[in-house]
């Protein structure tokens, strides 16, 4: 078709939609924005006589290239590292691409222009697409790789995982509370137009580097619809900013899903781009670097400081400390770190680092081995069962120099650099915060009432969103039973401190009888004032790497 005639057939579609006058429509999603002066447009002029099209040819190629992968026995020359990672990383990823196709009908009911409900459908449809492409992916893998354990039940684990149910919270963030924050600020404004390059790029790169050539197609392919995504979010945006009453909202909103898309991206593909590699090539770029280019560069300055042209005010601290927190702080190897030490109530196998991952880390991190090498090693040490207890276990019995973390109340990740750790009580509950953001966020942000304005839509952080708190001094032995993450010999655990399948080597139910699990947050709740105040005190005072405070003095 012609430009003209795309642009006729364009808008010959927005003719279709109407808006009864015999009644008023129930309102079903809400929102606290203001749109009196909406009058922008799908800049992309989005139609589905080109869009199927293209999308068949996509498809045909991502189904191709897998049929190839399987015939060239890829299997048989992926890193094992890797793919056990992916259990992880393909448990999660689907539900966020689900949820925003569930979050744009979200949409269709809050901004009032028709020529944008059209990308908006287009855009649903994309996200199942996605969702589709990606669960299959996992499919193919748990069919063809050696070990399918984890994959085969990763449905069920990812959302009562002592790491999944992070990734369970970002992607209900795009369907929850206000509309506009949710669907709009959140998702395509934030989590698409930033931290898409490193999860739809970045890992991609990586896989390559360790002989899986599948995940780049599939990824790739989604990757090529998220230009479409964010051309929803940016119309959207000029839309809210053209009413000056929703400037102080989507400053709200610019702030709070910058930094938990930070906080939740940035631990988990940080961490699987590190730590699930096994290509320690000198020359390949770090997350860190990777970070500075695409977020920091690409994305804050060419996207998000222009926005202050039109008197946004937009969130630079955030932006800063998140990169201090990558470059200086050692976020993504704290969370590493975290992941492996409960290994045991996961769903994958963890690789232990080598001599060849701890150069690496020192050359791109410069005083890494200082601060995580010690820990790595007796994660070596011990990834064996021989009359020793889990790390985690060993860390509690204070043969292991490690504190188990309090979790962060809103981003779930725990509070990890302990020196930044905020403990307040809302709710009439005792939380605690990996950082002053998170605590504003479910203290000020997220509340029915914002900066004396009234805000109805926004909802709250409530609910049991910890994930120790369900397990809260059960058994070890029981907590694994429960959460299904046994082999099919009963007693074997699906999750392994190491990649060797050798049955004398494996841990079982039976080693982790006996052992009790509190939770942080709830011993927390149950101390005195002065206990509590103590205990925060020192806790603070503590890492990095975990470290309790005396270590860390000394």
């Amino acid at each position: 078709m012609s430009r003209q005639s795309l642009r006729e057939a364009h808008q010959k579609i927005q003719e279709l939609s109407w808006e009864p006058t015999f009644a008023t429509p129930a309102k079903k999603y809400g929102t606290d924005y203001k749109f009196s002066k909406a009058g922008k447009k799908d800049p992309l002029k989005q139609m589905l006589r080109s869009y199927f099209p293209m999308e068949e040819e996509k498809d045909n190629r991502v189904y191709g290239a897998q049929d190839g992968a399987i015939r060239g026995n890829m299997f048989r020359q992926v890193q094992e590292r890797w793919m056990e990672w992916q259990k992880l990383f393909l448990s999660i990823i689907p539900f966020p691409e689900i949820s925003a196709a569930r979050a744009m009908p979200l949409l269709f009911s809050t901004v009032p222009n028709q020529e944008l409900h059209n990308g908006q459908a287009i855009q649903m449809i994309d996200e199942v697409r996605h969702s589709t492409i990606q669960q299959n992916l996992k499919r193919l893998y748990m069919n063809n790789y050696i070990d399918p354990a984890g994959f085969n039940s990763s449905l069920r684990n990812f959302h009562n995982d002592y790491c999944g149910t992070i990734g369970r919270q970002f992607g209900e963030g795009f369907i929850t509370g206000d509309a506009l924050t949710a669907a709009s600020i959140y998702l395509t404004i934030v989590a698409e137009t930033a931290f898409t390059n490193t999860l739809f790029v970045a890992m991609p790169a990586e896989a390559a580097a360790n002989g899986d050539v599948l995940l780049p197609t599939v990824f790739h392919s989604v990757q090529s619809d998220e230009s479409r995504h964010i051309s929803n979010g940016y119309a959207t945006l000029l839309m809210a900013l053209q009413d000056e009453d929703n400037r102080e909202l989507l400053e709200r909103d610019l702030r709070y899903a910058f930094w938990n898309n930070h906080a939740v991206v940035d631990a988990a593909i940080g961490t699987f781009i590190e730590y699930g590699t096994k290509d320690r090539r000198k020359d390949r770029e770090s997350y860190a670097e990777m970070w500075r280019r695409w977020i920091y560069d690409d994305y804050y300055r060419s996207y998000l400081m222009p926005l202050e042209k039109y008197g946004l005010t937009v969130p630079h601290e955030e932006v800063e400390e998140a990169w201090n927190r990558i470059w200086n702080k050692g976020y993504v190897h704290e969370v590493a770190q975290f992941f492996a030490t409960g290994w045991l109530v996961n769903y994958w196998r963890i690789d232990p680092m080598t001599d060849e991952d701890f150069e690496w880390f020192e050359y791109k991190y410069p005083g890494w081995y200082a601060k995580y090498g010690e820990w790595w090693e007796n994660y070596n040490r011990l990834a064996t069962p021989n009359g020793h207890h889990p790390i985690a276990v060993e860390a509690a019995l204070g043969n292991i120099d490690y504190q188990y973390p309090h979790r962060c109340w809103t981003c779930m990740v725990p509070c990890l650099i302990r020196q930044d750790t905020v403990h307040d009580k809302v709710d009439g509950q005792w939380r605690t915060y990996c950082s002053e953001t998170c605590h504003w966020t479910d203290k000020y942000a997220f509340r029915p009432n914002y900066n004396g304005r009234e805000t109805p839509n926004m909802g709250q952080l409530s609910g049991h969103r910890e994930w120790e708190t369900l397990y809260h001094n059960w058994e070890l032995s029981d907590i694994v039973v429960d959460m299904g993450i046994v082999r099919d010999d009963g007693k074997t655990l699906t999750p392994q401190p190491h990649l060797d399948l050798d049955a004398d080597k494996m841990w079982t139910v039976d080693h982790l009888r006996g052992l009790p699990f509190p939770s942080p947050n709830v011993s927390l709740n149950e101390m005195s004032d002065e206990e509590r105040e103590e205990h925060m005190a020192l806790y603070k005072q503590g890492g990095p790497g975990g470290r309790h405070a005396a270590a860390a003095a000394g």
